[in-house]
């Protein structure tokens, strides 16, 4: 999925992984990311260690997302004008944002971020755009959505489940 991900990143922009993991690390400078040191401390620390190099306007976007292409990336970016956007997950959590600049981030990942999100950038003065993407909006949390959202999955994802997904059980 990392993979995927990434193609995807870099097809738009300069991007930023943000892992403790030597062979992320190792994907990511190999498709052409930056890598910076995982701080510890989840999710909102590790966005915070990426946007502490930005200058200007950013997209932050979850690793699990197989079914990612450049042109989402383009039309987060678009839908926040300058302004912010979000993609909320079906169970409420923020898949992917677009800032006007890193000081629009706070970490407030976890159950109930997206509305956290809106309700930060609304504080802060800014319009907020939902955007509705379906590959931005259908992550992997579960094998299930791994094997729900197989057909649209990336070449990378689609390799790995067809070499895996028959050794794992349903």
């Amino acid at each position: 999925m990392l993979g995927d991900v990434l193609d995807a990143c870099v097809g738009v922009g300069a991007t930023i992984v943000v892992t403790s993991d030597a062979a992320g690390a190792e994907l990511a400078t190999e498709l052409g990311a930056e890598t910076c040191p995982d701080p510890g401390g989840g999710q909102g620390a590790a966005v915070a260690a990426a946007l502490a190099s930005v200058d200007g306007a950013a997209l932050v976007v979850n690793a699990d997302l197989p079914c990612i292409v450049p042109d989402d990336l383009v039309a987060l970016a678009a839908a926040a004008g300058a302004g912010a956007a979000l993609v909320e997950a079906a169970d409420g959590t923020t898949n992917a944002l677009a800032l006007p600049g890193p000081a629009a981030f706070a970490p407030l990942y976890g159950a109930g971020s997206a509305a956290r999100f809106r309700a930060r950038a609304a504080a802060l003065g800014l319009d907020v755009a939902s955007v509705d993407l379906p590959n931005l909006v259908d992550d992997v949390d579960t094998l299930d959505d791994l094997r729900r959202l197989a057909p649209r999955c990336g070449p990378r994802t689609r390799a790995w489940l067809a070499r895996e997904l028959e050794e794992i059980p349903a």
